[in-house]
Order: structure tokens, then C-alpha cells, then sequence
């Protein structure tokens, strides 16, 4: 471990993009991005109108926070590109979406999301284990949400299919306050990947 906290600036936030999450969800996303917002970090996120993507980025913008939205060409053509962003990003793929996220965020927090979340997750998660990055991953694990995806990697580890790098690179925070003092904290880790 190094001797001081390393800075953190800017915050990527996956979330899901429903309509249709629960009101403590919504409640969660607010609170984060109020949080991001009047503590003077960046938030870095997947620049739509929708769902918990909305809620996180208006309390963000509102709390005196920068907004950077990263989405694909083909979602702002739907119309649903975030409009009160600081910067709105917009890629040609999902591919690339995801790439400018992980290179603008010093941190990353997942919030209750879906299929893309997932997705996201675990690229970073998977560029940690092999030591492509040594940002900090935080599941914000409200009410239990992400249980069973740390039962699973647990089972992978069992089965010799991952090394325990896999679980100790994320940092498990279950509330909004706890996650930024995983992050005043954060050290970056002297072992970089599951090859050492």
C-alpha cells in the first residue's frame, strides 16, 4: 500500500436507466449524486434522461457538481442524451462508451442497475484483476442488492475459475456515507493483478 490516500477527482456511476426501480433505489441515486455534488467531485455517467441515470445527475448538477454524460451516438438519436450535462461525450459504440468512462473516472461506484450495469461492472472489474487499472470499485450495496453477485464470484474462486483478486478488488459500502469514506481513504494497492 502507498504511504498517503490517492486523490480522487472524478466519480463514474453505473446505474440503471429504469423507470421502474423502487423508491429507497431512487432515493440512494439521490443521495449519491447529492453527495458527489456538494463534496466537489466530478461525476462521470452514462449521460441519458432516464431512470436512476436522471435522478444521480440532477441531484449531482443541482448540488453545485460538474456532469460529464458519456453515451452512444445511436441513444442520443433516441433523444434521451442528458441535457443539463457540464459535457456530454458521444461515442460511435458501446464499446467506446464504456473505454471513455473508465479513462475520465478516477473511481467507480455501482449503484442497483441492470444487464448494462453488470456489463460495465465487470469490465472494470476484470481490467483490475489484471492489473490494467488500480482505480477503486465500490458496489454501493443498498438493502443486500449485490449479495448474490458476490455469492457467485465467492462460487468462481471455489472452483479455481478466479483467484481471490477478483473479490478483494471490490470495496463494499452499504450506504451512501460509507462509500466516500472508502474513497477519502482509498490507497492504491502495490500488488497490481492476479499475475503476481
Amino acid at each position: 500500500m502507498t504511504d498517503a490516500p490517492t486523490p480522487i477527482r472524478s466519480v463514474c456511476v453505473f446505474c440503471a436507466s429504469s423507470r421502474h426501480a423502487s423508491p429507497a433505489m431512487v432515493e440512494c441515486a439521490r443521495e449519491l449524486g447529492n453527495a458527489l455534488g456538494t463534496r466537489g467531485f466530478e461525476l462521470v455517467f452514462g449521460g441519458t434522461e432516464v431512470g436512476l441515470m436522471k435522478v444521480l445527475a440532477d441531484a449531482a448538477h443541482e448540488a453545485g457538481g460538474r456532469v460529464v454524460g458519456v453515451l452512444p451516438r445511436f441513444m442520443q438519436e433516441k433523444g434521451i442524451a442528458y441535457k443539463r450535462a457540464d459535457e456530454l461525450l458521444v461515442t460511435d459504440s458501446m464499446h467506446d462508451r464504456k473505454a471513455l468512462m473508465e479513462a475520465r473516472a478516477d473511481a467507480f461506484v455501482a449503484l442497483p442497475g441492470g444487464i448494462g450495469t453488470l456489463e460495465e461492472l465487470a469490465e472494470v472489474l476484470s481490467l483490475r484483476v489484471l492489473g490494467l487499472h488500480a482505480k477503486p470499485i465500490i458496489l454501493l450495496d443498498a438493502d443486500g442488492y449485490y449479495a448474490p453477485l458476490l455469492t457467485w464470484i465467492e462460487q468462481m474462486i471455489a472452483a479455481g475459475l478466479a483467484k481471490p483478486i477478483a473479490l478483494e478488488s471490490l470495496l463494499i459500502a452499504p450506504s451512501v456515507e460509507a462509500a466516500f469514506e472508502l474513497l477519502d481513504t482509498w490507497r492504491a494497492p502495490s500488488v497490481p493483478s492476479k499475475w503476481s
